[in-house]
């Protein structure tokens, strides 16, 4: 489908924007705001192609996704010297490549024939890794486990595609459904602060 590769390819701008970005704070040199930006952009993908046994994995068959992840890096350390970006920008790319990649996730796994339940997992898989790896090399405590909605994020974003593809005649709705639904609920965790309970232990008398 066309629309996915589109998607994707969108998918892995913007996650290498974040990576970018993250590397940027760290006052990283271009190589190393390269190397933060691809394997923020194509980490989670590989991970899923990994699991799925889905064989070469998606940036070895098709190049494209390297340069994009590339040249969306360069970009981002020539805007960043030339102008002041917002400070939210890594928020929002984030948020965005989120979105993007767990849709692409639960929808690769779902072409490969899985089950609902690991359609799930690998549009979650899909939409963390990559974003968890980065925050790792940066020496961050990655979104994953902070307060704010991220993963749950995702997780509802990829159970509402698999169910809406699985009764839809136009993947296209389950598409939109699923992205609106995990980009909504993971900004409005970062304007609202939502969060699950998180671990309290009663202290003892």
């Amino acid at each position: 489908m066309q629309l996915v590769v589109i998607l994707d390819l969108a998918g892995v701008a913007v996650f290498a924007v974040s990576g970018a970005l993250a590397a940027g704070r760290k006052q990283m040199d271009l190589f190393g705001v390269v190397v933060l930006a691809c394997v923020t952009a194509l980490g989670g993908g590989t991970t899923r192609d990994v699991v799925l046994g889905a064989y070469p994995v998606f940036w070895v068959a098709d190049p494209r996704y390297v340069i994009v992840a590339v040249v969306a890096a360069i970009v981002t350390f020539i805007a960043v010297r030339r102008w002041n970006l917002p400070r939210g920008l890594l928020l929002l790319a984030d948020a965005l490549g989120l979105a993007l990649f767990t849709v692409i996730g639960a929808e690769k796994a779902m072409s490969l024939g899985v089950s609902g339940p690991v359609s799930v997992i690998m549009g979650v898989v899909t939409g963390v890794v990559g974003g968890m790896m980065r925050d790792v090399l940066a020496g961050d405590i990655p979104f994953i486990c902070r307060s704010e909605l991220y993963a749950t994020a995702a997780l509802c974003g990829a159970i509402a595609f698999t169910l809406i593809a699985g009764v839809a005649h136009k993947p296209t709705i389950a598409v939109a459904a699923a992205f609106l639904i995990t980009f909504g609920l993971r900004l409005a965790a970062i304007y609202w602060g939502l969060a699950l309970p998180s671990w309290h232990q009663r202290k003892k008398e």
